[in-house]
């Protein structure tokens, strides 16, 4: 269970502070806290600190590095391989990259070219490496180097063998283990390669069942789709009930231990075929749901599709919450049909001057902004942001008033639950659409956080409150705007 301290820190960490997330980080790198290791967590908080302190010097016109360089030399203490299915992979491969060609101190220079080393030569990893083909070949840059992004797979393998050559010859903590790797890059290696190249050049059945036999996780994977026929070939479709589908599983299954979440869908994808013995729609459905976990675009919208039809069974506090977030992952990777599926799940108004609130709500920025020259009360900025928020996301005036700022924000959309006071009015979901509208709840956010629970009162009490405010704002600012149009 989470210490009371990690759980603060947590909710400082996704109200956007900076150093919150940075130690965060450095809970789940070193388990502090009694918190689990978990590199790949800790690279997507770091990855939010790096863009965060970006945005801000950019803001204030600031281009000094040394609070990046500091968050960098973090990132290099990060076992990038253990991060390769986080979504913040993409952040620290580009971190790595950079840190080992243009480096910040010498030692995140050598760690980086470590941990690139590892990632991509050492045999512990060929079956991320394999993925990590497909993966490169999907990105129009992969790396912020221009020497760098220019290469392909191989190329980039060459220049990590250059580092383990430097390493292994040089005097530093990683000399130890760069020399033992040397040593384990045996010719079983270069057979694989070798294998697979005859598979791709000539198509050569003999050598993709020996590299698949030998371990090659993406030839047992390409074995497994041949003989299930859902490798796209023209007759597929027509020889489908005559394909070795339990030779197909056995591989696919052997390829989906190894972590490759295209072979979880395709077996997936077998389990629903009738012809198969083994057929079990629950199992299909699991092995989707362990492909949509690994990442899978297709399986994402399978399970958030699967979920919303079932969403009157489930228990969940917001139904269709869950649906959401897995139809808006694939929505994210570019899935056409996501788009349709999204937009009845979750409301959408990513245009707030068509709302009620959108003149008040100007009113209420400039109160924000010039607050301290009209000694506003702190439950009259509170009000103000409410106004803000729900300006943006289209509220009732009973959703601006009662709901919980603190926990609207999730990743994707906005959950509305005003149960606790109105019973009879069930929450709403809106998808976040805008950076204004990201804004606007991490400001409130912000301005929220720490504030007493009964500060603002009861329903009663901000009813008036409201009344109050709102008069105060039309008569300040709406006026203030007319003049400055007639002048």
């Amino acid at each position: 269970m989470a210490s009371r301290e990690f759980l603060k820190i947590l909710s400082s960490a996704r109200l956007g502070d900076v150093s919150a997330q940075q130690m965060l980080a450095s809970a789940y790198l070193t388990g502090a806290f009694k918190t689990p290791i978990q590199p790949a967590n800790a690279l997507i908080w770091l990855e939010k600190s790096y863009f965060s302190i970006l945005n801000q010097q950019l803001a204030e016109k600031n281009l000094g590095g040394d609070e990046i360089c500091n968050l960098l030399a973090q990132v290099a203490t990060i076992t990038l391989a253990e991060t390769f299915n986080s979504p913040a992979f993409e952040f620290g491969w580009n971190s790595f990259w950079s840190l080992a060609e243009t480096g910040g101190d010498l030692n995140s220079q050598i760690a980086a070219k470590w941990q690139l080393v590892n990632l991509l030569i050492n045999p512990i990893n060929e079956e991320i490496q394999s993925q990590l083909v497909d993966w490169h070949k999907r990105k129009t840059s992969s790396a912020p180097i221009e020497k760098i992004a220019s290469l392909d797979f191989a190329g980039m393998q060459k220049i990590a063998k250059l580092y383990l050559q430097e390493l292994a010859e040089g005097d530093s903590s990683y000399t130890s283990s760069a020399k033992e790797l040397l040593i384990k890059l045996q010719p079983k290696n270069e057979a694989l390669s070798s294998l697979w190249k005859v598979w791709l050049d000539d198509q050569n059945e003999e050598a993709l069942i020996q590299a698949a036999e030998l371990g090659l996780t993406i030839a047992k994977l390409t074995l497994g789709l041949r003989l299930a026929q859902l490798d796209g070939g023209l007759d597929s479709e027509k020889s489908k009930s005559n394909a070795s589908l339990k030779k197909a599983a056995h591989w696919l299954e052997l390829a989906a231990k190894d972590g490759d979440r295209d072979a979880w869908y395709a077996l997936g994808e077998i389990y629903r075929r009738p012809q198969f013995s083994g057929y079990n729609a629950n199992e299909s459905d699991r092995c989707f749901d362990r492909a949509a976990d690994l990442g899978h675009a297709q399986a994402q919208l399978r399970k958030g599709a699967n979920l919303w039809r079932k969403r009157e069974k489930s228990e969940e506090r917001v139904r269709g919450l869950q649906a959401s977030y897995w139809v808006w992952q694939a929505h994210q990777q570019g899935v056409p049909e996501a788009k349709e599926l999204l937009g009845k799940i979750l409301e959408g108004c990513p245009n707030p001057k068509l709302n009620e609130w959108f003149e008040l709500a100007q009113c209420a920025e400039e109160a924000i902004n010039h607050h301290a020259e009209h000694k506003l009360d702190e439950d009259w900025l509170l009000l103000c942001h409410r106004i803000i928020i729900a300006n943006q996301f289209n509220f009732s005036k009973a959703e601006l008033l009662l709901c919980e700022v603190g926990q609207l924000q999730h990743e994707h959309c906005v959950v509305v639950d005003i149960r606790w006071e109105l019973p009879k009015i069930l929450p709403r979901l809106i998808q976040i659409e805008t950076i204004q509208q990201r804004r606007a709840l991490l400001a409130a956010g912000k301005a929220f956080a720490g504030t007493e629970m009964d500060l603002e009162g009861n329903l009663r009490q901000r009813r008036y409150r409201f009344d109050r405010v709102t008069s105060w704002l039309e008569n300040t600012f709406s006026k203030n705007q007319a003049d400055a149009e007639v002048d």
